[in-house]
């Protein structure tokens, strides 16, 4: 398959893309979260072939990205009235809210199940693609399924040439790990998966907020993933993740002790100077929002600069604010392999 590449504010770019999605095609579209595999929401044949590009499971529901809110009318059977405070506080945004389905969008978007999930993306690209094309777009993470999440079209080319219609260069993505989901089908609203809307933030608009157990432990056996992210093992290189949850001093010394070949870690940026052994910095200590701008593109240099076959993480300091997102994304991309040294 032959793969375009556009730079988004080249001309016509935006214009041959939507003309793709129209036809059934996939391309790849920046957001301010991570690059998302956009085809036709409405479509049940092109919703197939992201799954198929990706080694996607099928009963791991896609996400539906919108460029008006009267498009949530078109897709929601029910919409109820903290929609719109979310709404008003945080969309544009990376937000997405699981909603109860009209019988318009295909099974195949939502795994079987009777519930989807809208974000309306504050990404210009993004907005004016789905704009152009006319539809909501249906846009998981445009990676592999299982891998790290693509934050720069370089890493979306490297999964996906000669697998997809297209690629929408739009830069560096602003905010690095996915959309916040939030179920809203069942009361109270339940977290299903953080991100970079807080947990805190959207307390502040609803007041209750339960939080799913599954955003930090394995989900239940037999239970169906109500979101993306949940079920499977998520964002993770081809090296093997474990997380070290310690002190800095203390993880310093257990990464010195296990020098060998192919072991790397990631630790802090004020920790680089410590380590002897290879090792990739994802962000300072106090500020779990640059971590989550670094965290994927250095989980892929894990592979693609160290070829190191065991990584050591040091695990983020903090689950307040976005230090869930980022501690949701590493317990998943280690399979829940922690060691504890606090």
């Amino acid at each position: 398959m032959k793969t375009f590449y556009w730079k988004a504010g080249e001309a016509g770019a935006l214009e041959a893309a939507a003309e793709i999605l129209k036809k059934g095609g996939l391309v790849a579209m920046p957001t301010e979260t991570v690059y998302g595999l956009a085809a036709n929401a409405l479509d049940g044949n092109a919703a197939r072939k992201i799954f198929a590009a990706k080694g996607r499971p099928v009963d791991n529901p896609l996400i539906v990205h919108i460029s008006d809110m009267k498009q949530i009318d078109l897709l929601a059977a029910k919409i109820p009235e903290q929609v719109s405070r979310l709404a008003k506080a945080f969309w544009p945004g990376p937000l997405t809210l699981l909603l109860p389905k009209k019988a318009c969008v295909p099974d195949e978007v939502t795994g079987g199940l009777p519930t989807v999930g809208i974000r309306f993306p504050s990404h210009p690209v993004a907005q004016r693609l789905i704009e152009l094309a006319g539809v909501p777009l249906a846009a998981p993470s445009a990676n592999l399924s299982g891998h790290p999440s693509p934050s720069t079209a370089e890493h979306v080319w490297h999964d996906f040439f000669g697998r997809i219609d297209g690629i929408l260069d739009g830069g560096p993505c602003q905010i690095g790990v996915e959309s916040t989901v939030l179920n809203l089908s069942e009361q109270p609203p339940r977290l299903l998966r953080p991100g970079g809307v807080t947990l805190e933030q959207l307390q502040a608009v609803l007041g209750t907020v339960e939080v799913d157990p599954a955003i930090t432990q394995p989900l239940a056996e037999g239970k169906q993933a109500p979101s993306p992210g949940m079920k499977y093992k998520h964002y993770s290189p081809l090296a093997n993740v474990t997380l070290v949850r310690a002190a800095s001093p203390d993880f310093c010394r257990f990464v010195n002790m296990h020098r060998a070949d192919g072991v790397a870690a990631l630790c802090f940026d004020e920790e680089k100077e410590e380590l002897l052994i290879p090792c990739l910095a994802y962000g300072s200590a106090s500020d779990s929002w640059a971590q989550a701008r670094r965290l994927f593109e250095a989980l892929r240099e894990v592979d693609d600069s160290m070829h190191a076959k065991q990584v050591y993480v040091h695990c983020p300091p903090s689950t307040v604010g976005m230090g869930l997102a980022v501690y949701n994304r590493l317990i998943r991309a280690a399979g829940f392999e922690v060691i504890d040294l606090d």
